[in-house]
């Protein structure tokens, strides 16, 4: 795939994702939460330049703190989204002002990590940032998963509508 193709997808992955955070989702029993990380992530495999070869050293020293970066900002990313079931039993997400915080905390950091590869020399392309963003997905998703797993259906009648796991501190 060439650049620009890369680059466009990486875009549209991302305003989809950032559309769908700042507007309510419910979230449904669906396990196919890691269909679209995964096909990220075998985009970023596919194709080459995920290492740079003149610096490989280096280049999997830098990567490796994106995925790190990804983790976490993933993470943080699931573990601060508002859960709150509705009148009718349907469970709900939507992204908080922490979420916004986590966002662009990662994306500074990614800045640095960038900026510490041109520094060094190094080039990272588009698949390393494609792998990246499928592990910051991959791990808001399961995480998210997890957490709306764990959410029994004693709360169902007691909680209706009322936010879970959250504090005052939260709200969008």
């Amino acid at each position: 795939m060439s650049g620009l193709v890369n680059a466009l997808v990486i875009v549209a992955v991302i305003a989809f994702v950032v559309v769908r955070q700042c507007s309510a989702q419910q979230i449904s029993g669906d396990r196919r939460w890691w269909v679209l990380p995964g096909v990220l992530l075998v985009m970023a495999l596919r194709e080459p330049g995920l290492v740079d070869p003149r610096h490989e050293a280096l280049s999997v020293v830098i990567l490796g703190a994106e995925l790190a970066v990804g983790l976490v900002t993933g993470a943080g990313w699931a573990w601060t989204a508002r859960l709150w079931r509705a009148e009718d039993g349907t469970l709900w997400s939507r992204g908080t002002r922490a979420t916004a915080y986590v966002w662009t905390g990662g994306l500074i950091l990614r800045a640095a990590l960038y900026g510490l590869a041109v520094a060094l020399g190094i080039h990272q392309g588009g698949p390393a940032l494609m792998m990246a963003l499928a592990v910051t997905l991959l791990v808001r998703s399961g995480v998210l998963a997890r957490r709306a797993a764990e959410i029994s259906q004693s709360h169902r009648g007691s909680a209706e509508g009322v936010p879970l796991r959250t504090s005052g501190k939260d709200r969008v």
